[in-house]
This record gives structure tokens, C-alpha cells and sequence, in this order.
């Protein structure tokens, strides 16, 4: 008879409904789904705002990347530890888990893009890719602008060419117009929108750490030009905004991806009020 039974702990835990998992089968998919989103939009974005604060006050290139990677490591593990302690509680809760889950539709699933509106955009960054790289790469040869051999000056700082930068940037650009077709053309995943944060803030961190040093326009051409360093200035300046501006967008684009598709869904607000009216209510009973 007490064989049959089984193990003692294991049966009393079902006398009691207690689980003796930390995340149930009922729960385990929306748990994955919260902490997948949720590390894909706020880990490049804390990771991307220490790099620039590290930039901006002047540390090595190791000290950024250093301070980069820890906050990006020590925000994963924050995120995922109080996500998964969340959903313990919720677990083991019986009032929380009596929400009723919402009843998956076909109606749920994405509206997929146009074609038209596919080989739209894909074009678009096609040709701004094009003539982007066509410029940096022609502006040490084609200027506006001579010295006093009449050999021609050009609009880009050397330095960007000296160190390699310049290489580094247009790889990440044409990386970028990777994902874009990848975007387009494949199925909708969370490697190609991770990709996509992370190239977003790679190449945007690199711009704003060349226009922050003043790396980007060459003095020379400046001088010859006779724009005073009020040009240089505001062109830096402009630059840092649209930088920032570029990984917002990317950051809001990710989650909107993952808002259409469902991995949050509505049943989070019922279980949001019944989380304040149980608190309220044992506040109110103290």
C-alpha cells in the first residue's frame, strides 16, 4: 500500500496543490515569451547607454567595452532572476492563477507585410546604403576643396581612414541592410530582431564616439572651406541626436515586433488588477 503511494513529499505536495516545479506547463510559455522580450529590448538599450557615457566622459576603448559588456551581462541576470521569482510567486499563488487565459484565435497571428511595401523599403536602403558608401569612400579623391599641390582634400577626417574606422562602420551599415532583407523576406524571428538591436547600437555607438572626439570632419578641409568651428560643432552635435534618435527607433521597432505577434497578450492586465486588489485588500484588512 505504501508503495503505491509513492514518495511521501511528493504526495503531500499534492494533497496541498503545491507545485513542486518553479514554472508550470500553464505558465512556462509566457514566462519564456516576458523574459525573451524583455532582454531584447532593455539590455542593448542600458548596454548602449553605457557605452555612451563612458565615451562621453573620455575613457579608453577598453574601459567603454568593459563597462558595456558588464552592464549588459548584470542586466540579463537581474532581469531573468526577478522575471522567474515573479512567476514563481504567481505559481504558487492560487488566486493569481485562476485567470482566465485568453483563447487563442487565428486572428492573433501577424498581418504580413505587403510585397510591395517589402521590396519598398528594401530598395529605399538599398540605394541610401549605395550612395552612402559611394560618398565615404570617394571623398578623400573627389572635393571641393585643393591644397596648394592642387591635390584635393578631403571632407572626412584621415584619421577615420588611418585607424580603420571607416571600414568598420561600413560593414556594420551593410550588415545592417543584411538584416533589413532578412527582415523582409524570411520569417519573423528573435535572431534577426536581436541582430538588428545589436547592430543598431554597435554602428550608432561607433558614430557618436567619432563625432564626440571630433573625429569626423578633417581640420583641413574645414580651414579651406572657411567655416569657422562653429560648422564642426553643430554637425557633431546633429549627429549624436540622429544616432540616439536611430536607436530608439530600432528599440521601438523590436517591440512593436513582438507586441504583434502576441508574446504579450491582454490577460496580463486582469492579472496586473488582481495582483493591486489583493494587496489593497490585505493592506485594507491591517
Amino acid at each position: 500500500m505504501l508503495t503505491e503511494l509513492g514518495d511521501p513529499a511528493r504526495l503531500a505536495a499534492g494533497y496541498a496543490d503545491r507545485p513542486l516545479h518553479l514554472i508550470g506547463p500553464g505558465l512556462y510559455l509566457d514566462y519564456i515569451r516576458l523574459v525573451v522580450a524583455i532582454l531584447v529590448i532593455v539590455v542593448p538599450a542600458t548596454a548602449g547607454a553605457t557605452g555612451f557615457l563612458g565615451i562621453l566622459r573620455g575613457e579608453s576603448a577598453g574601459s567603454v567595452i568593459a563597462g558595456t559588456l558588464g552592464t549588459a551581462v548584470t542586466t540579463a541576470v537581474h532581469i531573468v532572476f526577478w522575471t522567474t521569482l515573479l512567476f514563481a510567486v504567481i505559481e504558487r499563488t492560487a488566486s493569481l492563477r485562476t485567470v482566465p487565459a485568453r483563447q487563442w484565435t487565428p486572428d492573433a497571428l501577424p498581418q504580413p507585410p505587403s510585397r510591395r511595401a517589402r521590396h519598398g523599403t528594401v530598395i529605399a536602403e538599398s540605394v541610401v546604403a549605395v550612395l552612402f558608401t559611394t560618398f565615404v569612400l570617394l571623398s578623400p579623391v573627389v572635393s571641393t576643396q585643393t591644397d596648394a599641390a592642387g591635390d584635393p582634400v578631403g571632407i572626412l577626417s584621415p584619421w577615420l581612414w588611418e585607424t580603420g574606422v571607416v571600414y568598420v562602420f561600413l560593414g556594420l551599415a551593410l550588415a545592417g541592410l543584411g538584416v533589413t532583407v532578412a527582415k523582409s523576406y524570411l520569417r519573423w524571428s528573435v535572431p534577426v530582431a536581436v541582430a538588428a538591436v545589436l547592430l543598431s547600437v554597435a554602428g550608432t555607438t561607433l558614430l557618436i564616439w567619432i563625432a564626440a572626439g571630433d573625429r569626423l570632419l578633417n581640420p583641413a578641409f574645414t580651414d579651406a572651406a572657411g567655416w569657422n568651428s562653429d560648422v564642426a560643432y553643430w554637425t557633431n552635435a546633429g549627429l549624436i541626436i540622429a544616432a540616439v534618435l536611430t536607436v530608439v527607433h530600432a528599440v521601438v521597432e523590436t517591440a512593436a515586433g513582438f507586441a504583434a505577434r502576441s508574446w504579450v497578450t491582454p490577460s496580463w492586465k486582469s492579472m496586473i488588477h488582481t495582483i493591486v486588489d489583493g494587496v489593497s485588500l490585505r493592506t485594507s484588512r491591517r
